[in-house]
């Protein structure tokens, strides 16, 4: 699903990423922990293609078997968009948007047809239990309904990986259990994939894996 070999990233002369290899199966929920400036969000961030490494000659970045770091930016786009999901701490969602509309954005962006990606999104919004509120705006939900509007939004294209960045550090004790259930429930129903950076233990130990990052690079795997 996700194959990365030799990835570097400089900010500067700040050596961030040093040569990351990183081998990631369908369906597996893959946690990253380590301390604060270890590289876990450029990691995630470069996974997810919203950056870019460093090309060196044996440079590898292959997600559901496409090679990322040949495509131009349209077509990167256009793939981050159809297969890639993202969650992050903060939801990100358009205020002047309703839950409803947040969820239906990516679909409409990928020129899906807008009766077909309605209807998706009212299904995903129900199954998260939002059915009551996908009229109400962001400013009108909890933190917990806001992130699950987050969810629905990223699940709306049908991605093959969901990235996550501290997607519950910023609830509260119950509602970030009731999210972390809620990535195992959907990996197995819908078969994605889930790579989450966290520094919630408990997140990060019921993953299938945990890798820890140490100063640009993974220790443990």
């Amino acid at each position: 699903m996700i194959l990365a070999k030799n990835l570097h990233k400089y900010y500067d002369a700040l050596h961030v990423l040093k040569g990351v290899d990183l081998h990631i199966k369908k369906g597996e929920i893959v946690s990253i922990v380590g301390a604060s400036g270890a590289g876990k969000t450029t990691l995630l961030q470069i996974l997810g293609t919203l950056d870019l490494p460093k090309k060196e000659n044996n440079t590898v970045l292959e997600i559901n078997g496409e090679s990322v770091l040949n495509l131009n930016d349209k077509n990167l786009s256009k793939f981050r968009n159809t297969h890639l999901g993202f969650i992050f701490q903060f939801h990100q969602l358009l205020p002047e948007f309703t839950a409803l509309e947040n969820v239906c954005i990516p679909g409409f962006i990928a020129n899906r047809d807008k009766k077909e990606v309605e209807t998706e999104a009212k299904r995903l919004l129900s199954y998260l239990g939002l059915a009551e509120r996908t009229h109400h705006k962001p400013s009108e939900l909890s933190g917990g309904e806001q992130q699950r509007v987050a969810v629905a939004r990223a699940l709306i294209n049908k991605p093959a990986v969901i990235f996550a960045d501290e997607p519950s550090g910023n609830l509260d004790t119950t509602t970030a259990e009731n999210l972390h259930e809620l990535f195992f429930k959907l990996r197995d129903e819908f078969g994605q994939t889930f790579v989450i950076v966290t520094h919630n233990e408990e997140l990060a130990n019921m993953a299938d894996r945990k890798l820890t990052m140490v100063d640009g690079n993974i220790v443990s795997i």
